[in-house]
């Protein structure tokens, strides 16, 4: 089973835990993507072609093999908020990039000034059947931008794929009250009892989520993912 939480550590955590090499590796890319940032403003660089991609951009994809993959996302998501990455280089890193590459894209949507605008990179992480990608796209940017419709979808794909619901980003406030979620999840668990397949347990929490809230405290529910905190330079 993955983990419930993708958290991302900070500036001061990565220095903390990174060798002499990469933390100057760091240092370096993370002024490229700071000189990225101030040389234009961002609706220049928004109009930029997306075939022109900033040097910052070549960092990201190397991050992983100069700071280890188990900093990788982290690594990535500074990159990205110091360079206060425009859509056309979110969308290059994630249409170009690797299983890894994407994730720390989808990871780090909600710290961008994006607004909706990058809706489509989660929709397509929710079509594949990479629970990595998965469990990043239902996070504080799904729970934000994407409409009823698209949210309920996505959390019968987490039980689809088992993906924890525990990844779905404020998944009790919009569940709650929700009758054709649960029309949906009984539909589900129908299909799974008629087959002679177990029905997972995660339907049942969410299924208890659903209840209006003036029918009374709900059982317990699992934790939802908490959006993970901005990295920055000192925090």
């Amino acid at each position: 089973m993955l983990k419930s939480r993708n958290s991302l550590k900070s500036r001061k955590e990565l220095d903390a835990e990174l060798g002499g090499a990469a933390r100057a590796w760091l240092d370096e890319a993370l002024a490229e993507a700071a000189h990225d940032a101030a040389a234009a403003p961002d609706a220049l660089r928004a109009e930029v072609s997306p075939c022109a991609s900033p040097p910052w951009e070549l960092r990201y994809a190397a991050a992983g093999r100069h700071c280890g993959p188990e900093h990788a996302d982290s690594v990535r998501s500074l990159l990205l908020v110091e360079a206060r990455a425009p859509l056309s280089s979110v969308t290059r890193l994630y249409e170009q990039g690797t299983a890894a590459e994407r994730r720390a894209v989808l990871l780090t949507l909600h710290l961008l000034d994006l607004g909706d605008t990058a809706l489509p990179l989660v929709e397509d992480a929710l079509r594949a059947n990479d629970t990595r990608l998965v469990a990043a796209a239902v996070g504080p940017y799904a729970a934000d931008h994407l409409d009823p419709h698209a949210w309920r979808h996505a959390v019968l794909k987490c039980l689809f794929t088992e993906v924890p619901v525990a990844a779905v980003a404020r998944l009790a406030d919009r569940a709650r009250g929700d009758a054709e979620l649960a029309r949906m999840l009984d539909d589900f668990a129908a299909e799974r009892t008629a087959a002679g397949r177990p029905v997972p347990e995660d339907l049942r929490t969410v299924l208890a989520l659903t209840a209006p809230a003036d029918e009374g405290d709900p059982p317990a529910r699992p934790t939802a993912a908490p959006a993970a905190p901005a990295p920055t330079e000192e925090s």
